[in-house]
């Protein structure tokens, strides 16, 4: 009787808001080559999504920083 292949395992959560761009990037790069199989397209979407809620997680914490740091009120970013 053949074993059973083990669960794939969830991709580590990315170490840094950069790297979680640089990898999404390059998944995107693929997916948008067309060279993908169906299985690996949905995964890649998925891990994509993932990736995305990351980066936009790691954006709200820092607007809420900077809430705090300017006295609860976002402004807009001036270039001087």
């Amino acid at each position: 009787m053949p074993k059973a292949a083990p669960p794939p395992t969830a991709p580590a959560e990315p170490a840094t808001y950069e790297a979680a761009m640089q990898e999404l990037e390059r998944l995107v790069a693929r997916i948008e080559s067309g060279q993908m199989p169906l299985e690996e397209l949905l995964a890649g979407y998925q891990r994509g999504a993932a990736l995305l809620a990351f980066c936009r997680a790691r954006l709200e914490a820092v607007e809420d920083q900077i809430k705090v740091l300017d006295g609860n009120v976002l402004r807009p970013w001036k270039e001087e």
